[in-house]
């Protein structure tokens, strides 16, 4: 990454799930709120998501938030009880159209952008950027989910993917930021999957990981979403694995639960 200073470079804190801690631009942002104990269960028509971990940090030890990044509000590994307390709390939630006429906040439609003050007069620029968490044909069951880039002047770009198994999204994005690629890409990996849909993956695989990874040209990989729930059949040992096939291993970020990295 480029060193301009300390503000200018993200720092993240994993929390656990798709849950995480981004500081950037003097900004904190938090990413899919999930705070509920190992043990919660959770019913969705056919099927119950089982969480198996619990968070690393409570609620009350996350500090000032600018922004809350929801991808998606309608599964429970993603926005959990004690999650949708916390979105009452915010100052700001960015998120689908229609998960803001949900949960309110601000819905932002594919590319659309919302912009922050930062505190040294510059600003900070977040994208929606498009997501699909199914293969095509599974929308109409999965809803609207959407990533983000975090931009700006001076400061390094933070892509955060949601839940998502598409790479045109991914192939769109990098036409958008082009040569200078991206300086952290938080993905949701883990190749979930639930028995109604058989076979098919519900978030990426460690090889996708991989090759969202270059196409975009990431400088820094953090894989998150991938452990503390039932339905993930690929953890962080499969994308170590994929990255050090491709010999770009030392891409990865990772950290330990509720330790603050600087990158």
């Amino acid at each position: 990454m480029t060193s301009q200073s300390t503000a200018a470079q993200p720092a993240v804190t994993v929390v656990g799930g798709p849950t995480v801690v981004i500081d950037l631009g003097g900004l904190r942002f938090v990413t899919d709120p999930t705070f509920d104990t190992a043990g919660s269960s959770y019913e969705l028509g056919p099927v119950a998501l089982h969480k198996l971990a619990d968070p690393a940090l409570a609620p009350d030890a996350i500090g000032t938030v600018a922004a809350v990044l929801l991808s998606h509000d309608q599964h429970p590994d993603n926005l959990d009880v004690a999650g949708r307390a916390f979105l009452k709390e915010a100052a700001l939630v960015l998120t689908t159209e229609q998960s803001a006429e949900r949960v309110g906040g601000t819905g932002l439609a594919p590319w659309a952008e919302h912009v922050l003050e930062r505190p040294d007069g510059g600003r900070l620029v977040v994208t929606a950027v498009p997501a699909q968490h199914g293969p095509a044909g599974t929308e109409p069951m999965l809803g609207a989910v959407t990533g983000f880039l975090l931009s700006g002047e001076g400061l390094a770009t933070v892509y955060v993917s949601g839940d998502n198994v598409s790479l045109e999204p991914v192939r769109a994005l990098a036409k958008r930021v082009g040569e200078d690629g991206i300086d952290l890409a938080v993905l949701h990996v883990g190749a979930a999957q639930l028995a109604p849909f058989g076979p098919t993956l519900l978030s990426m695989t460690a090889e996708q990981a991989l090759e969202t990874a270059q196409l975009l040209g990431a400088r820094k990989v953090l894989a998150v979403h991938q452990d503390g729930w039932q339905h993930f059949t690929q953890g962080q040992d499969a994308v170590t694995e994929a990255f050090a096939r491709a010999g770009v291993e030392e891409r990865l970020v990772v950290g330990e639960p509720g330790s603050r990295l600087g990158l």
